[in-house]
């Protein structure tokens, strides 16, 4: 029998078949009956896998989404065998705990909002409502948390084809941050409600966003993780845990998780060379400097939609990490945001266009985001380069300044 992925194609057309049988609403326990059957047993890769093809083949990602839970549900018990184990200090010994920390965050937000429906007035309730809101301010610290999954984890799965539980995971997040921003602004703004109101929109948030989150992390650890575990490498999660401690963690993660492994940060040492050009020269070394020191943070994708570069000035404004190197700029951004960067990458292909810019309010920032078409001597095109700069200040200036005045 032929192979697909190192699985029988006969065993995975069945399996495909049974997860369309959970999509089409059939009964989750005669389905679980049936799997016992046919099979004994399933690994997170081959069901990682199938559920890949199953979308490139039609299936709504949505809709997989939506009912992944049920998946595990079928195989949950097969799964639990199928669950390798990591040590202190491991990347996904990290996000796990840090999982925990963020379920006892939402139950205490819960909780509190228990104490404070006992209460007739703000006044009552201000050291409860404080409470709430010390617990909202762990939840926004807690977005490192994603950010090292999206930046590292994620391309890292890619790197091994596993393409489509990353991108399911990161619609999650976006939903996990909707419904975050949502109880943020209610509690920055609580004196524009009457208490009972304010207590039945925030009541609502907390429910939705423990349900959101138990169900995410569920699937993150039973399905996601332990894929990784099979197809990363130890190299590769060595890298992966320097690449982590370069974000930083919340501030939930427990003091002897974030204490830096020294031993596997590797050397990064830039080629000694000279590059040569019409206006001059320069060592690869300067190179680097330069692109470093330059007041606005730039990113080169080539022509084959792949990121290739990245400058690395000390105070980016987005996130950027190496894991992206040869990711495909379409996966660094989420789900919504995709038609707009492929229009963005025709029109600039095709030579109707040479640039787009766009400018947002980003934490009380002005950020001018411009995408430049790179094309050599001929017109042939290269690659896109962003550039993205903080233009708050500049956006201030008046008359003119003309001396030094350090």
């Amino acid at each position: 029998m032929s192979e697909f992925f190192g699985m029988r194609v006969d065993r995975k057309e069945m399996l495909k078949e049974l997860i369309r049988k959970i999509h089409k609403g059939e009964d989750p326990e005669k389905l679980k009956r049936e799997f016992k059957e046919l099979f004994g047993s399933v690994t997170t890769k081959e069901i990682a896998e199938i559920e890949q093809e199953l979308i490139q083949e039609g299936m709504p990602r949505e809709e997989v989404m939506r009912l992944c839970e049920v998946h595990l549900g079928v195989f949950q018990e097969s799964l639990e065998k199928d669950k390798p184990s990591t040590g202190l200090g491991h990347p996904v010994t990290i996000l796990m705990e840090e999982h925990k920390r963020l379920i006892e965050f939402s139950e205490r937000l819960k909780k509190k909002i228990e104490e404070l429906q006992a209460k007739n007035s703000y006044e009552e309730g201000k050291e409860i409502l404080e409470e709430v809101k010390d617990i909202c301010a762990h939840l926004k610290e807690s977005e490192k948390h994603y950010l090292r999954e999206e930046n590292v984890l994620f391309p890292y799965l890619e790197k091994h084809g596993i393409t489509e539980p990353p991108a399911i995971m990161w619609m999650d997040h976006d939903k996990i941050r909707a419904i975050k921003k949502d109880l943020y602004k209610i509690v920055d703004n609580y004196k524009d409600f009457k208490i009972e109101e304010f207590l039945r929109k925030i009541a609502v948030i907390a429910v939705e966003l423990g349900d959101v989150l138990a169900s995410h992390f569920y699937k993150e650890n039973n399905i996601l993780f332990p894929m990784g575990l099979h197809v990363i490498s130890e190299d590769e999660w060595k890298d992966i845990r320097l690449q982590f401690d370069e974000i930083g963690y919340c501030c939930f993660t427990p003091t002897e998780v974030i204490t830096p492994i020294e031993e596997i940060k590797e050397e990064r040492k830039v080629e000694e060379g000279v590059i040569s050009l019409p206006s001059g020269s320069f060592s690869i070394k300067e190179l680097e400097a330069i692109l470093n020191t330059l007041p606005v943070d730039i990113t080169f994708v080539d022509k084959n939609d792949e990121v290739k570069c990245f400058s690395e000035t000390k105070d980016r404004v987005f996130l950027r990490t190496r894991a992206i190197i040869g990711r495909k700029v379409q996966q660094c951004h989420p789900q919504k945001s995709i038609h707009i960067v492929e229009k963005i990458l025709q029109e600039f292909k095709n030579g109707t266009k040479d640039h787009a810019d766009f400018w947002i309010n980003l934490n009380g920032r002005l950020i001018y985001i411009r995408y430049f078409a790179v094309r050599d001597i001929n017109g042939n095109y290269l690659g896109t380069l962003e550039v993205t700069q903080d233009v708050t200040e500049i956006k201030k200036l008046e008359g003119e300044k003309r001396l030094l005045d350090w």
